[in-house]
């Protein structure tokens, strides 16, 4: 999001950087630009046995819950009978694994894998005992291409090199707080008890409008995430642990997911963390309304196996893989100041 475009929304959409920018770049030129290879531990969730089919499928211009919807119809089972892991971006070429709940009709997978790969190329499949569920991939593998490249070389080159050996902070990305910010606004109108309740004429409606009230809180806890990391980068000690760090073992910096009781964090760190957070009291009354425990989530994201190569075009690839709820864009956009010619060009 450009400066302009954080003017029209009261919402702080753009966050500060950890090196500074240092050239800008057009991104999702082409979905061809955007590739993303989903990684699976299959020895612990695949085999040849279970209720559940899993398919490996490649996608180019439709996005996860746009693919799960079809292959329910497909399959003739439920949308909730559908799993994944993550949700993956519609403007790039992706693969990614679902599964199906198809109990005792092992006879028919040659059937249901012909009818899906009418759709989608089918890279490979298995069975498993239980359903695929959110964040449950080992990680993400990128391959990205920078086009339109405006910057010196030997900076971008010096730039990559410090990413890779420093990581980046590690913000929740724009999609989550939709556009300019309207699942945050939504999330100030939300009434607390409704996402405990499930009132409607019908289950499919129910089911429609917890969902978005469960997406617009999520929106909230991760802006406020955000605020917090925003606040450690500008103090210049978001890739280092203070003193009432409620770290894991390998004593890695984190920062709040919200909940009701606020936060893990004690001492300094604590009274930062809540600071921020005091500074939007909608948000702290929504979340002291809800019965969500506060959760954690690293503030540095770490690219494995970062390389890159210039190409004959002029243009940048870039590749590197990711854990599970990192963002490349978020990564990627702590060195250059990004177009997104996918939103341009589709108006999102």
């Amino acid at each position: 999001m450009t400066d302009h475009q954080e003017r029209d929304t009261p919402w702080r959409l753009c966050w500060p950087t950890a090196q500074g920018r240092v050239a800008r770049a057009r991104l999702k030129t082409h979905p061809e630009d955007f590739r993303v290879d989903e990684t699976l531990d299959r020895d612990t969730l695949m085999g040849h046995a279970g209720e559940h089919v899993c398919l490996y499928l490649e996608k180019t211009g439709d996005n996860t819950e746009y693919v799960a919807r079809q292959l329910a119809r497909i399959a003739g089972c439920r949308p909730l009978d559908i799993g994944f892991c993550g949700l993956k971006d519609r403007h790039a070429v992706t693969r990614q694994w679902f599964s199906l709940h198809r109990p005792g009709r092992e006879g028919e997978d040659p059937d249901l894998v012909a009818a899906v790969a009418s759709h989608w190329p089918v890279l490979a499949q298995g069975r498993a005992v239980r359903k695929l569920r959110r964040g449950e991939h080992a990680g993400n593998r990128f391959v990205i291409v920078l086009r339109d490249i405006e910057g010196d070389r030997a900076a971008i080159e010096e730039a990559l090199n410090t990413l890779g050996r420093r990581g980046a902070p590690n913000y929740f990305g724009p999609q989550r707080f939709g556009h300019q910010g309207s699942n945050l606004t939504r999330a100030l109108a939300l009434d607390p008890d409704a996402l405990k309740r499930r009132r409607g004429s019908s289950r499919n409606r129910r089911d429609k409008t917890h969902s978005e009230r469960v997406m617009y809180f999520s929106a909230a806890r991760a802006w406020l995430f955000n605020a917090v990391l925003a606040a450690r980068v500008e103090a210049g000690h978001w890739d280092r642990c203070l003193e009432g760090e409620p770290a894991p073992p390998e004593r890695a910096p984190t920062g709040p997911l919200w909940g009701d009781g606020g936060t893990l964090a004690e001492g300094p760190q604590g009274e930062l963390e809540r600071a921020v957070v005091a500074r939007h009291p909608g948000f702290e009354r929504l979340f002291s309304a809800t019965r969500m425990a506060p959760e954690r989530r690293p503030l540095v994201v770490r690219p494995e196996a970062l390389a890159w190569r210039w190409r004959e075009d002029a243009a940048l690839e870039v590749e590197f893989r990711l854990r599970p709820g990192q963002y490349a864009t978020t990564l990627l956009s702590d060195i250059f100041e990004l177009e997104d010619m996918s939103l341009g060009r589709h108006n999102e």
